[in-house]
């Protein structure tokens, strides 16, 4: 059985932890509100900016358009999207899970696969494959919509000269603050986006454009690219901070846990000390007759 002095220090280790568990819960919490709301936010945007581009391309000839040109698929490459920081449970973990399981089945399929990560933990975790081409470091802390461009730019550069034949992003989807889903959403190339029913019924007659639908979509396709990468990193955000409170709670309750375990040792611990204690002066006092 450990020594109480022993005990005793575990115990003030764990409770100093769960001090640092629990204000790192609180200032999870207090940036999620944030995030959260950045995100909830932008949503409206793109689905307004999905509907004007299903209303767009419904009807226009992909041949036109480069970024919309469906070919053979030899090479595929795969956006990860992960948070720059840590200890936020299993959260980059997932996301590098589903991106090991589709790097493994493109593979089957004989084609070649490559990865740009953005986010300090997936390059961590994912560079060890050797697919990795071109990451981006410490910007998910504080990113902003030029940040979207420059990737969205990169990997549109990257599809048009050959480089690449599909292009999806894979990111951990905000559902709930106890739910973030890994999933994974094409990018390129660009596809009519299809309408609900209930929205087709809404629609009647068509629509004339001026300038030309075509010269419409020349411009908002790279608008559209950024929208889907700046969206992606707004879920992520929002879903860092969530695992992170989740984590941190489940720390702080972990540290509960175990200060109660040790403050029964330490007890039994004492208990021993004393009984020994008494039978040394018993025996003290017996020898003495």
């Amino acid at each position: 059985m450990p020594s109480l002095k022993e005990v005793k220090t575990k115990i003030t280790g764990v409770k100093k932890t769960s001090q640092i568990t629990k204000a790192m819960n609180m200032v999870a919490a207090a940036k999620l509100r944030g995030a959260q709301e950045k995100m909830e936010a932008f949503r409206p945007y793109t689905s307004k900016f999905n509907d004007a581009m299903s209303n767009l391309s419904g009807g226009a000839n992909s041949d036109a358009f480069p970024l919309m040109e469906n070919r053979d698929v030899k090479k595929v490459e795969l956006v990860v999207i992960t948070s720059d920081r840590g200890l936020c449970g299993s959260y980059n973990a997932n996301i590098v899970k589903r991106v090991e399981k589709m790097v493994a089945g493109y593979e089957a399929e004989g084609k070649e696969v490559s990865l740009v990560c953005v986010g300090k933990k997936g390059f961590q975790l994912l560079r060890k494959t050797g697919k990795v081409r071109k990451n981006y470091n410490d910007i998910m802390a504080n990113f902003q919509m030029f940040n979207a461009r420059e990737i969205a730019t990169d990997l549109a550069e990257k599809f048009l000269a050959g480089e690449s034949d599909k292009v999806e992003i894979v990111f951990g989807e905000f559902k709930s603050v106890a739910v973030q889903s890994p999933v994974a959403v094409p990018f390129l190339p660009v596809q009519p986006v299809e309408s609900d029913g209930e929205d087709e019924k809404k629609l009647s007659g068509d629509y004339i454009y001026e300038p030309s639908s075509e010269e419409i979509m020349d411009t908002l396709q790279p608008l559209y690219l950024n929208v889907i990468i700046y969206h992606a990193m707004l879920e992520v955000g929002a879903s860092e901070h969530a695992a992170r409170m989740t984590a941190m709670d489940n720390a702080t309750n972990a540290c509960k846990d175990i200060v109660s375990n040790l403050t029964v040792i330490y007890n039994k611990a004492r208990q021993a000390a004393v009984t020994n204690e008494l039978m040394d002066i018993v025996g003290g006092a017996e020898a003495l007759k």
